[in-house]
């Protein structure tokens, strides 16, 4: 039997602050924090790319007609 994977600085951070239960509004809006704070650090490093890179609107037409295989 494999042993369990450990838990995250993360996760474990998590069960700390909210080793109580909560309602499911307010589930509901720790949920939605989370993934706003995920898609801003995701959309974060995409404008870091793309100034690093000097993207513009050419290359997202040129990515859009790439055909792309699968194996």
């Amino acid at each position: 039997m494999r042993a369990a994977k450990q838990l995250s600085n993360l996760q474990l951070e998590l069960l700390k602050v909210f080793s109580f239960d909560l309602d499911e509004g307010q589930l509901i809006e720790i949920r939605d924090l989370l993934a706003k704070y995920f898609a801003e650090k995701a959309t974060e490093e995409m404008d870091k790319l793309w100034e690093e890179n000097h993207w513009d609107e050419g290359v997202i037409k040129e990515w859009s007609n790439e055909h792309m295989r699968s194996t």
